[in-house]
Parts: C-alpha cells; sequence; structure tokens
C-alpha cells in the first residue's frame, strides 16, 4: 500500500469557464480506514456537470464548494483494506467520493456492484446514478405514453441517449437534438432513435419542426437555454418537460432571457425541475429496469475515457464544452 497519494482540490471561483488553475493537484498522504470503514482504491472517476454550480459562491441544490475542498465524484473502485461488516478486499465498490486515487469511506456511502454482469465503468453510467436520472426523470416526470414523441436534448450525452433508448422501450417516438453531424449520427444508429437535430446547423428551428410533425409531448431538457426557447413553441396541449439540467448557461456570466415563456401558459406545459436525490425510493425500480434492458441487450452505451487523474481538470472542462461522447470518464493511475 502506498504511503501517499494524488488529490485534486478546488482553488479558485471561475468567471465563466472554468480554466485548469482553477484546480490543484497535489500529494497527501493515504487515508487510514477505522473501525467501521472501507479504504478504496478509486478506479475510474465520473465528472459530472453539476460539479460547475459547486463551484460558485451562492449554493444551488448542492451546497457551494470552499477553496481549498477536495474535489467530490462518483469512482468505481476495489476495496483494498476493510474494517466494515459485508465488504472484503477484493470487492468492487460505487461511491460518492474524492478525486483522488484512495478513499476512505463508510458502508453507507458505498455500494456493490457486479462486474461479472457488466463492466466497471457502466455502474458510473448506463447502470448507475446516470441511468438512474434518465429513468426517473422520463417516467416519474415525463410520464410518456405509448404513441406519444419524446424529444430529447443532449442526446449524444450520458443521460439523454438512455431517456431516447427507455422511451423507445416505452412504445414512443423518440427524437434527439445533439451538436454536429456526427453525434447526430450516433443517435441514430448506435441509440436507435427515430431521427436527431443538428442545433448547431443554420436551418436547425426549421428541421426541429420538420422532424416533430406531431409535435413534442415530452421534452426532457439537459440544456435550458436557447433550445429550451425552440423548443416550446412546438409542445402539445399538457406537454410535460423534466428538466434535468442547464448546461448551456452552467458557464454563462449573464443568465438567458427566454423569449418564448407564454407557451408554457398557452399550452399548459409543465415544467418541472428534478434532482435524483430527492427519488431514492425510486432507485430500486429504476436499477432494475434498467439492468434488465441491459442484459437483453436494448440498452447500449458509449464512454470517453481520458487517462490518469492529472487530467481530469482538462477532462471537466472539456466535457463542459461538448467534447465527450457519452459519459465522460477518468481513469485514476495512482501514484508510483
Amino acid at each position: 500500500m502506498p504511503a501517499s497519494q494524488r488529490q485534486v482540490s478546488f482553488a479558485r471561483r471561475p468567471i465563466g469557464t472554468p480554466t485548469e488553475d482553477c484546480f490543484t493537484l497535489a500529494t497527501v498522504p493515504v487515508g487510514r480506514p477505522g473501525p467501521g470503514q472501507v479504504l478504496v482504491r478509486n478506479d475510474v472517476l465520473s465528472v459530472d456537470p453539476y460539479i460547475r454550480m459547486r463551484m460558485e459562491e451562492k449554493d444551488s441544490y448542492a451546497p457551494v464548494m470552499r477553496i481549498g475542498d477536495v474535489l467530490v465524484g462518483r469512482t468505481v473502485g476495489q476495496v483494498v483494506e476493510s474494517h466494515a461488516d459485508g465488504f472484503v478486499e477484493g470487492q468492487w465498490v460505487v461511491g460518492r467520493l474524492g478525486w483522488q486515487d484512495y478513499s476512505v469511506a463508510s458502508p453507507a456511502e458505498l455500494q456493490l456492484v457486479d462486474v461479472s454482469a457488466a463492466p466497471a465503468t457502466a455502474y458510473l453510467g448506463a447502470l448507475g446514478s446516470t441511468g438512474i436520472t434518465a429513468w426517473v426523470g422520463l417516467h416519474a416526470f415525463g410520464k410518456p405514453k405509448a404513441g406519444e414523441t419524446v424529444l430529447v436534448s443532449a442526446a449524444s450525452g450520458a443521460v439523454g441517449s438512455v431517456v431516447g433508448q427507455l422511451a423507445r422501450l416505452h412504445g414512443c417516438r423518440a427524437v434527439g437534438i445533439a451538436g454536429g453531424a456526427a453525434k447526430c449520427e450516433l443517435v441514430r444508429s448506435a441509440y436507435g432513435f427515430d431521427d436527431c437535430i443538428d442545433y448547431r446547423a443554420p436551418d436547425f428551428a426549421e428541421a426541429l419542426r420538420r422532424a416533430l410533425p406531431q409535435g413534442v409531448d415530452v421534452y426532457f431538457d439537459n440544456v435550458g437555454g436557447p433550445i429550451l426557447d425552440a423548443v416550446l413553441p412546438l409542445c402539445n396541449n399538457f406537454a410535460r418537460i423534466p428538466l434535468c439540467g442547464l448546461v448551456s448557461q452552467y458557464n454563462a456570466t449573464e443568465p438567458y432571457g427566454m423569449k418564448n415563456l407564454r407557451e408554457v401558459f398557452n399550452r399548459r406545459v409543465t415544467i418541472r425541475g428534478f434532482v435524483l436525490s430527492d427519488h431514492k425510493d425510486l432507485w430500486p425500480q429504476a436499477s432494475a429496469a434498467l439492468a434488465g434492458a441491459y442484459a437483453a441487450g436494448r440498452l447500449q452505451y458509449r464512454e470517453t475515457i481520458t487517462e490518469g487523474l492529472e487530467n481530469a481538470p482538462r477532462a471537466f472542462i472539456d466535457m463542459l464544452a461538448g467534447a465527450n461522447v457519452g459519459k465522460q470518464l477518468v481513469r485514476l493511475r495512482p501514484a508510483a
């Protein structure tokens, strides 16, 4: 067991887009587990958009980070030392741990995962909290009915790609929005969406209208901003919009001013923001559905994997800019 490890901490608050000097990489001692605790060697780290909101001075749904705090993210790794019942060396676990090589955790912070059923990284994505977010947002708040049209922004991303596949499994027509022709082709060919529209295309608004001849019944929104504005006039009466994220606004120094908000009133649209941690009662049902779909070969996923903890800040920045396909992960390399 090494005596030291690498660790990434929060160095300064960004103005607009984060830069690499917002993070500090340091070498620190490896923590030792006490009674009832486990030491985990983190193998892969997930970098997620919500961290950007925690870099602000004002709390969002999650507390802000203080300068000097260790960055936190979901990791998958192996137990290397255990003083807790139910955990033994060699087991694979997922937890919301630190951007570091090793983490001391309590059993309540960890979930055992079966790497014989799926690759370990799948439990950070389609079979983990990402997939559960898609399931909860779609079924608890989108409430789709067979035959309806489900529109999904950031459709090539980790959450959006799962939403479209779940919608298709539910008997709905799935239409995605993604950035660039290559991502749109992936959404159609790999994830099975009925169509996908490139929001960067000059004729985006008209192409979106053509792709939705029956309008929109459910819009699963991951981006907010101008794309949400473009969708509102296409919504059917009593459409449902699960609002999962606002990634187009996270780096904005001035919030986007909605122009079509009156359509929410005109069409009696329901917009519902949701946070996964509020709905833990639904996690078992969602996990079982996702595992079943994956085992049946009906749930596909993609990953973008960056090598090395030292490159986690760059991976995070690039993810916010949409450079990734599917789940953005960082494979950690323990310090020598």
